[in-house]
């Protein structure tokens, strides 16, 4: 069926003379319709427009997904030039926590809005504020004025990405199509990430800080177009009011805020403050479980959390979240502080990172069909333990190829770990329940980033110098690995994303 990932390809004979078996492709979703009434076919069950369909939706939800992660990491780069700008100090930090407090903690809202209210609908909502709030970043004259965009920023994010993954199951039927998919979908994280981090500081020099956000608005504006044209349409929820339980989506979203900035605070704020914030989240997780216990429309259905793959699944994401963040931390600190190279030099190592684990997705989705997700996980976190300790020990001696060997054993670990643990968190999950799966997986994930920073800036922040930090940082980035591989044995072991009989 994902012949459609061959995306310069066609299925169909240009002419029934002997030239017909010369292929052209299809160079946009109008030559299909086109192509199926020459054939006879009706567009809407024509397998060739089916297909095609497939291919353009995404390519739509891809590149929505990609300007998302993106923007969590082009926007480091530009950091001293926003702050000299706007005369910005001890409150420049908050340019990116805001944007990964509220992408974080609103994306289980936005995967249940998804539901609830419909997948297209909340999918261009989420790109019409993310564009408009990157307008604003772009346009803003004062720091106060660049955080409020940022945060509601990342509010369109936490209603954009949930919708497009849940779009994105079910356009795809579960098995390897789907999983196809979602490796494209899970490469796409890393290809945006070391993006923001290459581009992000030419971009600034020539162009100014203003432009990181301003190259957002096209991108929105193509979807809000494409978007009516290409995504089913919403379907109709008999018996259902399309109401949501916001007294507990406000309660959970304020529970993952406090403990998001618990973890980010944790090397800067006291002791009492810290212990504070998590008291004033289990206050709030307790009173969420209450009043979904009593709801008769619970946000988070308990059924959800009988599922092993589930549970076992966003354990897996969210040691993998810890892994990344941690080395990204980690290894900025190595690069440029500890052997004194440059930012450049930091972002073109990383795309060594970032390539191996586009192998490791696309192995990981391969041998996910067939062996099943905790095999492929426990040998990736294997990985990511491995390549954690050759760059520790890398570090002390500026060993340039040790180090990028060990960055090449963590690229394909992640990678498989992440696709593996998202096929397992996402498979045999309702229709209905779609973008809640999504939100969860992908709110794990940001909890992840998070706990990953704090942990690695704490140990590096408490250490007597930065090269006994750092390599403490990397033990526990290993450590974490080692934890990693316990999630994925606390999977249920047979084969996920296996077509149903």
């Amino acid at each position: 069926m994902l012949d459609t990932m061959s995306l310069g390809r066609s299925s169909w004979s240009s002419s029934p003379e002997p030239t017909a078996h010369i292929r052209r492709p299809a160079c946009s979703p109008e030559d299909v319709m086109v192509e199926a009434r020459r054939r006879g076919n009706h567009p809407a069950h024509d397998p060739l427009v089916a297909n095609a369909r497939r291919r353009w939706i995404l390519i739509l939800l891809s590149v929505t997904f990609f300007i998302a992660v993106n923007d969590s990491t082009i926007v480091y780069t530009a950091l001293p030039a926003i702050g000299a700008d706007l005369a910005m100090t001890e409150s420049l930090r908050w340019v990116v926590v805001a944007y990964l407090l509220a992408s974080g903690t609103l994306l289980l809202l936005g995967g249940r809005a998804a539901d609830r209210f419909g997948q297209r609908r909340t999918f261009h909502l989420g790109v019409g504020l993310f564009g408009a709030m990157s307008l604003l970043c772009g346009l803003a004259v004062s720091g106060g004025v660049l955080i409020m965009a940022r945060a509601l920023q990342g509010t369109g994010a936490a209603l954009m990405v949930p919708a497009a993954l849940s779009i994105l199951m079910t356009t795809f039927p579960e098995g390897p199509s789907r999983n196809r998919a979602l490796g494209i979908w899970g490469s796409l994280a890393g290809i945006g990430a070391t993006t923001g981090l290459l581009l992000g500081g030419p971009i600034t020099q020539t162009l100014g800080w203003r432009a990181i956000f301003l190259i957002n608005v096209p991108v929105g504006l193509a979807a809000l177009a494409l978007g009516p044209r290409l995504l089913p349409p919403d379907r109709e929820r008999s018996g259902r009011s399309g109401t949501l339980n916001l007294p507990a989506a406000v309660t959970a979203a304020l529970a993952l805020l406090l403990l998001t900035s618990a973890i980010v605070e944790a090397d800067r704020a006291s002791g009492a403050r810290t212990v504070g914030l998590l008291a004033a989240t289990a206050l709030l997780m307790s009173l969420f479980l209450r009043i979904e216990r009593h709801a008769a429309d619970p946000l988070v259905p308990p059924r959800l959390f009988r599922s092993r793959a589930l549970v076992a699944g966003n354990l897996i994401i969210l040691a993998a979240g810890i892994s990344v963040d941690g080395l990204l931390y980690t290894f900025t600190i190595v690069a440029q502080q500890v052997l004194g190279r440059s930012a450049s030099w930091f972002g073109l190592a990383m795309t060594v990172m970032t390539v191996t684990s586009f192998l490791g997705v696309g192995v990981g989705q391969h041998l996910v069909s067939r062996l099943g997700a905790r095999p492929v996980a426990a040998v990736g976190f294997a990985l990511i333990g491995a390549g954690s300790l050759v760059i520790r020990y890398a570090s002390s001696d500026a060993e340039l190829p040790a180090l990028l060997a060990g960055l090449a054993l963590f690229g394909p670990g992640l990678g498989a770990c992440f696709v593996a643990g998202q096929i397992a968190a996402l498979s045999g999950v309702a229709p209905e329940d779609a973008g809640l799966a999504s939100g969860l997986e992908e709110t794990t994930f940001a909890i992840g980033n998070a706990l990953g920073v704090a942990v690695t800036s704490t140990l590096i922040l408490a250490a007597p110098s930065l090269h006994t930090g750092t390599r403490t940082a990397l033990t526990s980035t290993a450590g974490i690995a080692g934890l990693g591989v316990l999630a994925a044995l606390c999977h249920p072991g047979a084969r996920v994303g296996a077509p149903r009989p």
